[in-house]
């Protein structure tokens, strides 16, 4: 690229869709839109910054199970060519890089001109940052289809699987047999998306919706590059098998499970303290927490709490250590010959360090006093001892 120039080079490399490509990608956001508006399942948000209680379509896993089972029974009756993401995986590429692009532009657009919540904007009037960082927070058709809920899971989460299967059955019909290595990243990425759409109601209390805005950060991140990069380890190994012995195998799917695990019990501890109001019982005491109060931009005063028992008495962040276990036994998989496929894994380390000091920044300022209290209590971020 340096020697052709960054035009030329994109002209000669990068895949032109088709018409077929176009309409394809075109028909998958509409049923995935279709399948977020109408299946039942509701579920309220935590408040935002000018105090708005907004209801959620949270039905993400009814979503995931129906489109899954349709590819898989579209593959079983011959409907569906098994490999068919992958045969059009250019031309795909180049729509979801486009798409994000458009996506990002229309909501930079819509919150200047017709923002759902006008409150809870934020601009600093550098329109760089406004465009990648977001204005609007929630983006909304009428009073309840979100813009970031749906972009942030439908169409990249759900295809996530899809991608999965398809470059599966690719090594298949290429080598004639799948590898333990695919099988691994198979399952552990089946986890990590069922558990999101499972818990999508949990997610609306995590910083991707309460704090981000919905800029070209959100759109074309969740648009583009989750599903190309968060699946290069299948696309590496459904050209490039890695054969595992049976020790390393099971060394990395035991290792990624228990980071599943980690990742679960940590946050169903938060949200269990969250139901209670912190009057439970967590690793057979009662819950220790640190109440707060924080002031919405409308003047009104609320009040929270910050959970010192578990896992939460460990570290501050000790969740996000149980995401890193699960992504580095899946880029493990394919061994050490080529970086590219771990790039997920170093991609998460940045996400997740950068996210723990950004949410400590913004809970500082939002708890003052409250949280000193909280960071004497436990005074980790994310591994005890270290750091």
């Amino acid at each position: 690229m340096l020697e052709m120039g960054p035009v030329p080079f994109f002209i000669e490399y990068v895949a032109v869709p088709s018409k077929q490509e176009i309409l394809g990608y075109g028909l998958w956001l509409v049923f995935q839109g279709t399948l977020y508006a109408y299946l039942p399942g509701r579920s309220k948000g935590r408040p935002t910054p000018a105090g708005h209680v907004l209801d959620y379509h949270t039905n993400g896993f009814l979503a995931w199970l129906i489109t899954t089972t349709g590819f898989i029974a579209g593959i079983y009756f011959d409907v569906i060519d098994p490999t068919v993401l992958v045969n059009h995986w250019g031309g795909l590429v180049t729509i979801l890089n486009v798409y994000g692009f458009i996506l990002a532009t229309v909501a930079y657009l819509k919150a200047r001109l017709a923002s759902s919540h006008p409150n809870d904007n934020v601009h600093l009037g550098n329109f760089w940052y406004d465009f990648f960082m977001g204005v609007e927070l929630n983006p909304r058709f009428g009073q309840d289809w979100d813009w970031k809920l749906f972009h942030n899971g439908r169409p990249g989460i759900i295809a996530w699987t899809l991608i999965d299967i398809s470059y599966t059955m690719y090594q298949y019909r290429t080598f004639g047999y799948v590898t333990k290595s695919m099988l691994i990243v198979d399952i552990l990425q089946t986890f990590y998306v069922v558990d999101f759409f499972f818990h999508e109601s949990w997610y609306l209390w995590t910083i991707d919706i309460v704090l981000d805005h919905f800029g070209f950060n959100l759109a074309w991140g969740s648009a583009a590059w989750l599903p190309t990069i968060y699946t290069l380890q299948v696309q590496y190994l459904a050209r490039h098998p890695v054969e595992l012995s049976m020790l390393n195998a099971a060394v990395l799917l035991l290792t990624g499970c228990a980071g599943y695990v980690l990742f679960r019990s940590v946050n169903n501890q938060k949200d269990l303290a969250r139901r209670t109001e912190g009057d439970c019982t967590i690793w057979g005491k009662k819950a220790q927490i640190v109440r707060v109060q924080y002031t919405t931009t409308d003047g009104r005063t609320n009040q929270s709490m910050l959970l010192c028992s578990g896992w939460w008495g460990i570290a501050r962040h000790v969740n996000y250590v149980g995401d890193l276990m699960l992504s580095y036994a899946a880029c493990a998989t394919c061994g050490f010959t080529h970086l590219l496929p771990w790039t997920y894994a170093i991609f998460m380390t940045i996400l997740l360090v950068h996210r723990c000091l950004r949410d400590e920044a913004r809970l500082s300022a939002k708890y003052g006093d409250g949280w000193k209290e909280y960071c004497k209590a436990v005074p980790y971020r994310l591994i005890p001892g270290i750091w």
